[in-house]
């Protein structure tokens, strides 16, 4: 968003001459080039690529409570982390150790769901004054919702949303009253019902992880190839692989989309890459989206829309506009639903919050996290280096093309789609290094 951006690695890699080191400079560059990248980076072993910063992969407990989970995500200033379990610290296989990848994007379709279940219970917890079991029009609402899982819980433990109606805050509300209209009302103490209250204040990540995952958790040992974490990152719409060393548990690596595009920055001034990133976008065929297929937000909808979107299109952000023409005022991130779960106080009323209005508010913390950065943008005749340049330096996840005086928002380029500009994949190498189940998977 302008006020925060997604940083899953902010240490830019200073050199990739190890990384690299089976590509030579060549003063006449094959017809080919992309094949002849795409040869190269086969032969390079993910052992190679180098390590995060600190060289430790952070990692959290599965029993972790979300709100805490949220706190290492934010601390540490990256999107997502390997979820251990703690019943299997001594197994020596990495299924038992690991439950998967504990995000943002988890987080999100979480609080989204039991924003909506909240706002039910406490609406039908007014029928009490008409005569009908709260706990019974709670149950009701679960199911009539469809909703399984942890934040089911939330229909039939209606004590929670008792503590805020307790002081007659819907007293004036009928049965007949909308969701949506008593979570505005009841601001604050909507809130307190989702994180601060039971079932919600104990949600772990362990209970979240299946119901909720967005992307399959597949390692990839450290004697496996490059051009197989390029394809996961970019063809295969995996913001993150980790690595595990062979007969190991432990997860030794953690390869992102920034860290590789990165990397690929700090080639600047090698043949293949300047050949490459010498190119408009447009040459390559980039934005892959046509200007009507851009998801966004209006700088006047609501701040929850807006992560409704991303959950609904799974995207990792959106810009915000304003009228008609698309003109780009800032984005908005999943990682900066963060400022919801952290910061209560400055978002007590979230449900009547605009996109415009949240981003006024992160600003006005005055701390890093909330510093102003503008929408990063391109134009359709800039080249892939200088995008380059702009996601790596700015440690984002994508920048807009835009048109005209007016900013209008035409596409959007992402660390996905520029990996994808410097490989392509063999015939049937997915399936040769990982079998017909994980492109399954993948598909899914």
């Amino acid at each position: 968003m302008a006020q925060t951006e997604e940083v899953e690695d902010s240490s830019k890699l200073s050199s990739c001459d190890a990384y690299f080191k089976a590509i030579q400079s060549r003063k006449k560059l094959p017809r080919s080039l992309q094949d002849t990248l795409t040869a190269a980076f086969e032969r390079i072993p993910v052992s190679s690529f180098p390590p995060v910063p600190g060289g430790k992969v952070i990692e959290i407990m599965a029993d972790t409570y979300i709100t805490d989970a949220v706190k290492i995500l934010s601390e540490h200033n990256i999107l997502s982390a390997p979820a251990r379990n703690p019943d299997a610290q001594t197994s020596l296989d990495w299924k038992d150790r690991y439950l998967g990848i504990v995000d943002y994007s988890a987080i999100v379709l979480w609080v989204l769901e039991s924003a909506e279940l909240a706002a039910i219970t406490l609406s039908a917890s007014t029928a009490t004054a008409a005569g009908v079991g709260a706990a019974t029009v709670g149950a009701l609402g679960t199911l009539a919702l469809g909703m399984t899982g942890p934040a089911a819980a939330a229909g039939l433990t209606v004590a929670a949303a008792g503590a805020a109606v307790a002081g007659g805050a819907a007293a004036d509300k009928g049965v007949g009253k909308d969701a949506a209209t008593a979570a505005d009302k009841l601001g604050e103490d909507f809130y307190k019902v989702i994180l601060q209250e039971e079932p919600f204040k104990s949600t772990t990540v362990r209970s979240i992880l299946k119901s909720y995952r967005w992307a399959p958790f597949l390692p990839v040992a450290t004697d496996s190839s490059m051009l197989s974490i390029l394809l996961l990152l970019s063809k295969y719409r995996l913001r993150n692989v980790p690595v595990i060393e062979p007969d190991q548990p432990d997860i030794k690596n953690y390869i992102t989309q920034s860290a590789v595009v990165q990397g690929l920055e700090g080639c600047n001034g090698r043949d293949w890459f300047d050949c490459i990133a010498a190119r408009p976008i447009s040459d390559l065929g980039l934005p892959f989206m046509s200007a009507n297929e851009v998801i966004s937000i209006q700088s006047k909808e609501l701040i929850l829309e807006a992560f409704k979107k991303m959950k609904d299109n799974q995207i990792g952000g959106i810009p915000v506009v304003e009228g008609p023409q698309k003109k780009i005022v800032g984005n908005v991130s999943i990682r900066d639903i963060r400022h919801l779960l952290l910061k209560p106080e400055l978002f007590s009323n979230f449900r009547q919050l605009t996109a415009k209005d949240f981003m006024s508010a992160v600003v006005a913390t005055g701390q890093d996290s909330g510093k102003v950065i503008p929408p990063i943008t391109c134009h359709q005749e800039s080249t892939l280096g200088s995008v380059i340049h702009s996601l790596a330096s700015k440690s984002v996840h994508r920048i807009y093309v835009v048109a005209g005086d007016g900013a209008e928002v035409v596409g959007v380029i992402t660390l996905r789609d520029v990996i994808s500009c410097f490989i392509s994949e063999p015939p049937n190498f997915l399936d040769d290094h990982f079998g017909f189940s994980v492109r399954d998977m993948l598909n899914q």
